[in-house]
């Protein structure tokens, strides 16, 4: 099933400014487009036609992986007159995952599982699956980009096992003139860029995110959502500024979320303090994985995570996954 484009009023929803920007940045068929034919090779836009793609309700990301990394998948026609799926995953740490490449293989198969279950058991042939990877950290990329850097194996071994490639998008060293044109990814892709630079970084591009948002004002919610919950210099009087530059009918009801994202974000660092100090207290030193993986979490989490806490014996049970093992 094709899915509609999110309304801005239910975005504010999401858990995750970060997913609430990129699911509203990708979520026009038109923006997806230009961002594929400027970004993915040749041999790749030439297999397609003309048709817009088409963006396909879900994650094919684990639960688990989702504090981490969000993603997009879009059927697009080719020339053959069958359908190519491409998966967008964007990389929400601010440091480069060498096991990402797992992920993704997972991603391509959860993609394909489901195209079988579409098909039915008489399938022939399995669909295309070409992964982007768009990775914002505040440090470049470092790590190849396929599967079998992972494997345990000598070279004379490649030919024989498992392998998936990745095309990646790396925002920390793409310099600004680089953004993409079309104003609603280049709006959305400052603001990625920029979330986890150093406060001064931050400040100083915000005269190029108001520019992208004069062109793409539907991303003001979204964008502002994420910066004022990643530029740490943000202050009410700054976003009240920006609002009024871009849409000064909107201003009342940008302030207001304004106030509410303030309120729940202040309690939701409570709630991470508060189950940090817990898993100390259980459990003793508190791994990093960890520490990132409550940072990187939403209030609904938390509130799961400190009802498991007076039950769980180990961090497997507290998390409910081993993602805390996964994740470095």
């Amino acid at each position: 099933m094709t899915a509609q484009p999110e309304s801005l009023a239910n975005l504010t929803d999401i858990a995750r400014p970060h997913d609430r920007l990129i699911k509203v940045v990708l979520s026009t068929p038109e923006a997806a487009d230009c961002f594929f034919r400027e970004r993915l090779p040749l041999e790749i836009t030439n297999y397609f036609t003309a048709d817009l793609p088409e963006l396909v309700e879900g994650s094919f990301v684990p639960d688990a992986l989702s504090l981490f990394i969000s993603d997009r998948l879009f059927r697009v026609k080719t020339t053959n007159g069958s359908s190519a799926f491409i998966h967008v995953l964007i990389e929400h740490k601010s440091y480069p995952d060498r096991k990402v490449a797992w992920q993704i293989t997972r991603g391509i198969m959860a993609s394909m599982e489901q195209s079988i279950r579409e098909m039915g058991n008489d399938w022939e042939l399995l669909p295309a699956v070409i992964s982007l990877l768009i990775y914002h950290g505040n440090t470049p990329w470092k790590h190849p980009n396929d599967l079998i850097s992972l494997i345990d194996a000598n070279s004379d071994m490649h030919p024989w096992l498992l392998n998936v490639r990745y095309i990646l998008v790396d925002l920390s060293i793409t310099a600004d003139p680089f953004l993409p044109k079309h104003a609603r990814l280049r709006a959305g892709f400052l603001a990625l860029k920029y979330g986890t630079r150093t406060p001064a970084e931050q400040m100083a591009a915000l005269g190029q995110i108001v520019d992208a948002l004069r062109n793409a004002p539907e991303l003001l919610v979204p964008v502002m959502i994420y910066l004022m919950t990643t530029f740490t210099l943000m202050q009410k009087e700054t976003v009240h500024e920006i609002v009024m530059q871009v849409i000064p009918e909107e201003a009342t009801k940008m302030m207001s979320i304004y106030a509410r994202e303030l309120i729940a974000t202040g309690e939701t660092r409570g709630r991470r303090g508060q189950l940090l100090r817990l898993i100390q207290r259980k459990f003793g030193s508190v791994p990093s994985q960890v520490q990132a993986q409550v940072e990187n979490a939403g209030l609904s989490m938390l509130e799961t995570w400190a009802d498991r806490i007076l039950d769980a014996t180990t961090l497997d049970d507290l998390f409910g996954t081993q993602v805390h093992v996964t994740t470095n």
